[in-house]
């Protein structure tokens, strides 16, 4: 354990960064944190209207914030390119946005929900912001992953989950699929001699909106730790010199060990090459040759 705290992270002035989700859970107290220590944030979210709350809650906190909101729903691969297309320099990339156990649905271009918004979503964000983020001196990525990744399964003859889906094994096998990218984009980086850092978080239990309970909702907010407790993992892996490509940043700051699926190179590589088939987003600027 570490003695690390918010106040630890370093003037992060000239430094720019995008949080996606970062109207509520713990990507707002993300932003905020980012925010406060001098970088300019991006406040990436679907509603303009809750983008705009969290960009006045953080001008609130943090009178000087340079924050901005732009609109973008990981759901929908045309609002992905517009974003990326209308964003500046990018210094610290979250990928913080996620939905976890929701009835069986599908995204505007026809993926499975959670993981075509958890990880494709992402990967084509991170492809498309790529360029920008590779001229960036110490350029991070952190993408929030969770240790239900340990009983996710990847079926690449079911990826739509036409058959048996669950609820929680949908959730979990997107969360195994953050984790694989995330090891698979440092293998790359690593490779193709990028000084690009790529990590990835895991909040442990925190009272978000992410699970929905209804009336017991309140009840989730009293048994579990505070979404700003819960942004310590991402912020910890955007920020502190002592993190290194690939980690995976728990609660209490420990480094943890992903499960054998999450680390195996064969299954990043063929997710990999499936998600850049399903997006069309190719990373060829840390493609293996």
């Amino acid at each position: 354990m570490t003695s690390w705290t918010p106040a630890s992270i370093p003037d992060l002035t000239g430094k720019s960064a995008v949080v996606t989700g970062a109207n509520s859970g713990i990507g707002l107290p993300t932003a905020l944190e980012l925010a406060r220590h001098g970088a300019r944030v991006v406040v990436a979210a679907r509603s303009a209207e809750k983008g705009g709350a969290a960009v006045e809650t953080i001008r609130r906190e943090v009178p000087s914030a340079q924050v901005e909101y732009a609109r973008l729903d990981l759901a929908d691969l045309a609002s992905v390119r517009e974003f990326a297309a209308g964003v500046g320099d990018v210094d610290l990339l979250i990928n913080n946005a996620g939905i976890g156990m929701i009835s069986r649905q599908e995204t505007k271009d026809g993926f499975e929900m959670q993981f075509g918004t958890n990880h494709l979503g992402h990967f084509a964000l991170t492809g498309l912001l790529l360029p920008k983020l590779l001229v960036r001196p110490g350029a991070r990525v952190v993408t929030v992953s969770s240790d239900a990744h340990v009983v996710g399964r990847l079926d690449f003859d079911n990826l739509d989950l036409e058959r048996g889906y669950g609820r929680l094994s949908a959730y979990a096998r997107s969360k195994l699929a953050n984790l694989l990218f995330t090891l698979e984009l440092q293998r790359r980086a690593e490779k193709a001699g990028a000084g690009l850092i790529s990590a990835a978080s895991h909040p442990g239990t925190t009272a978000t909106n992410i699970v929905k309970l209804g009336p017991l909702q309140p009840l989730f907010g009293l048994l579990f730790k505070s979404p700003e407790k819960g942004a310590h993992p991402s912020l910890y892996a955007a920020t502190s010199p002592a993190i290194r490509g690939g980690e995976f940043v728990g609660p209490k700051l420990k480094i943890l060990t992903p499960s054998e699926s999450a680390r195996s190179e064969e299954l990043a590589r063929r997710l990999w090459d499936v998600s850049t088939e399903l997006t069309g987003v190719r990373f060829k600027e840390i493609a293996y040759s």
